[in-house]
């Protein structure tokens, strides 16, 4: 069994799972590798547009929490979270390619994100696949953080994160706050619980 394999064949418990159903085929042999680490997770597609742009992987991850009093009809404290991931390519990304796409997530959350009492947070990645890791986008991307409260925080937040992951030089690098560069790092095996599945587990239970 693969890294890939067995990361794709346990949930967040540790417990096998069937494989889901209608995840599609990349022609890219690395994309369709990740998409195995990512699709127990997320709800991918294929060729997604957004704002006349194609991205060749889209991800889509919602979660739903509440919390219980005695009786499943007896519950409170509705919280919604939810991810998107956009996966481009981009043979020689510079700064400005990532500045770019912030600014597409910034856009994008004026329009997607429902700030209500019940949303908890946003986040938009966007993660580049390029030939090249330059120095200067691995320290773009590594000191990047971007988060904002929405009315005080009474809203929830939205976060941007960035992942630039060069393959062929076994190279990658996230911002501060994402854990998600590792899933694009097929080189390396993710140890459970602390890949993506217990980050997963770990934001359930908070």
């Amino acid at each position: 069994m693969t890294d890939d394999e067995e990361f794709a064949t346990v949930d967040a418990e540790g417990n096998v799972v069937d494989t889901p159903e209608n995840v599609p085929d990349w022609d890219d042999e690395y994309l369709d590798r990740v998409s195995d680490r990512l699709m127990f997770n997320y709800d991918l597609e294929r060729d997604h547009v957004v704002r006349g742009e194609t991205f060749p992987m889209y991800g889509e991850l919602q979660i739903q929490r509440h919390k219980q009093f005695f009786h499943p009809a007896l519950s409170y404290g509705h919280h919604e979270s939810f991810e998107h991931l956009f996966v481009a390519t981009e043979p020689h990304p510079t700064v400005a390619t990532f500045e770019r796409l912030v600014d597409l997530g910034h856009d994008l959350a004026d329009e997607w994100v429902a700030a209500d009492e019940e949303h908890y947070s946003t986040e938009f990645i966007f993660c580049v696949v390029a030939d090249e890791l330059p120095e200067e986008v691995r320290s773009f991307v590594g000191g990047f953080r971007d988060r904002t409260l929405l009315k005080y925080g009474y809203n929830g937040h939205y976060e941007i994160h960035l992942v630039c992951v060069a393959p062929d030089e076994e190279a990658v690098v996230g911002s501060k706050e994402t854990t998600l560069d590792r899933a694009f790092a097929l080189w390396d095996p993710i140890d459970e619980p602390s890949g993506l599945l217990g980050r997963l587990k770990r934001r359930l239970l908070e």
